[in-house]
């Protein structure tokens, strides 16, 4: 897999602090968050770049490997025992000569060495023909995708799937968006020789919803009101990710007006009784089939 720069990404340099990250990560994930760049696949791929990025960078333990480790950080300190290994085996077979460090470098030839002394054919390491055992070593990373409804990402409930087999039992919190991540340290593939297993990365996706349009923790909808509502004002029922509620229009509101239901748009990931607001907009519809009785009202309103 090609080298991805994380602080390249963000936009900040390797010195930026957690809030300079955090502030960064915000502003462009909502430049980029796929609501605002509809069937913009560049702009998804970068969502997703981004969000790599923080998930490495946000965490300072996951910082430090990747600052000492660069691409491989994931596998750094396993890197570093399979070396302490190899020293040990040249002491323990070479008396501390024959091979040395600087004859495999810090790409494929260590590793293909290494591999080829202690076996590894199909992705780990095995037990040679001399009898020697490698060390413990974590299992693969498992990657995968989980569809949500708009309104089952906007309430907190529980999620059963099957993984390599086994039932994964996880809480969702409300507010999940599109595109984004979650963990689940140990339940990726089993680890070599007794090393921890590997993690499971669940991505959600969240499909277009036919009545509402996310926008970060907002929600907008259109509404459909008839002329004589918009004239004279009147009440309207609107839909909500929570129910219906009863909206009060104004006499005189012009086509494409826009109102705000304060609180009633998508919850704040992971800030419990915090939501966004929801933005109505009217759509005033024209009557059709007219009498010859409305027509004249009509009219007599254009000539007053």
């Amino acid at each position: 897999m090609a080298y991805i720069d994380y602080y390249k990404i963000l936009g900040v340099d390797k010195s930026a602090t957690q809030d300079n990250i955090k502030k960064a990560y915000r502003k462009l994930a909502r430049k980029l968050h796929p609501d605002l760049n509809p069937d913009d696949k560049e702009a998804e791929k970068k969502f997703k770049e981004l969000n790599e990025a923080n998930e490495v960078l946000s965490n300072p333990e996951n910082r430090a490997k990747y600052d000492k480790y660069g691409e491989n950080w994931k596998h750094g300190e396993e890197y570093e025992k399979a070396q302490q290994q190899q020293r040990q085996y040249q002491q323990q077979n070479y008396g501390g000569g024959g091979f040395s460090g600087a004859d495999f470098g810090e790409g494929e030839d260590f590793s293909d060495f290494f591999q080829s002394m202690f076996g590894g054919a199909g992705g780990g390491f095995g037990r040679s023909s001399r009898g020697s055992s490698s060390g413990k070593f974590k299992g693969q990373d498992v990657h995968a995708e989980l569809n949500l409804t708009l309104k089952d990402a906007a309430h907190t409930h529980p999620q059963t799937f099957e993984i390599n087999g086994k039932k994964v039992r996880i809480t969702i919190p409300a507010g999940v968006y599109d595109g984004q991540q979650i963990k689940l340290k140990g339940h990726g593939n089993p680890g070599f020789n007794g090393g921890p297993n590997g993690d499971l990365y669940i991505t959600f996706n969240i499909p277009a919803d036919p009545n509402f349009e996310r926008i970060g923790d907002d929600l907008k909808t259109k509404v459909s009101i008839d002329l004589y509502t918009a004239v004279l004002g009147g009440d309207v029922k609107v839909n909500t990710l929570d129910g219906s509620v009863n909206l009060k229009v104004k006499p005189e509101t012009q086509n494409g007006t826009t109102v705000r239901l304060k609180g009633k748009g998508f919850p704040v990931y992971k800030k419990e009784g915090q939501s966004g607001d929801l933005f109505v907009t009217y759509e005033v519809k024209l009557p059709t089939g007219l009498t010859d009785k409305q027509k004249e009202l009509f009219e007599q309103l254009k000539n007053s």
